[in-house]
């Protein structure tokens, strides 16, 4: 990180079950707290902004048929499956 423009500080509380996973995620990742909590947050913003983009479409052209969310389904899965890396063992 250059010396000009340092990450902000985010205190925060959580479970002790929940901390617990967190450093074992961390762990198997090999990442830091820091940078695995900063994944699980942009990953939250996505999909968070996602279902707002989805039902202001849905407000403007109606629900989405099963037909529909069974494709989106399919193709989120398939993505998800080409991102992931494999656990190490």
């Amino acid at each position: 990180m250059p010396r000009g423009n340092p990450s902000p500080k985010l205190a925060i509380t959580v479970d002790p079950a929940v901390h617990e996973q967190v450093l074992a995620a961390a762990a198997s990742e090999g990442v830091s707290v820091s940078a695995w909590m900063t994944t699980a947050a942009r990953r939250a913003l996505r999909v968070r902004d996602g279902l707002r983009a989805v039902a202001e479409w849905e407000t403007e052209h109606g629900a989405f048929s099963e037909a529909e969310l069974a494709d989106a389904r399919r193709r989120v899965a398939d993505e998800y499956e080409s991102v992931t890396p494999p656990r190490s063992q």
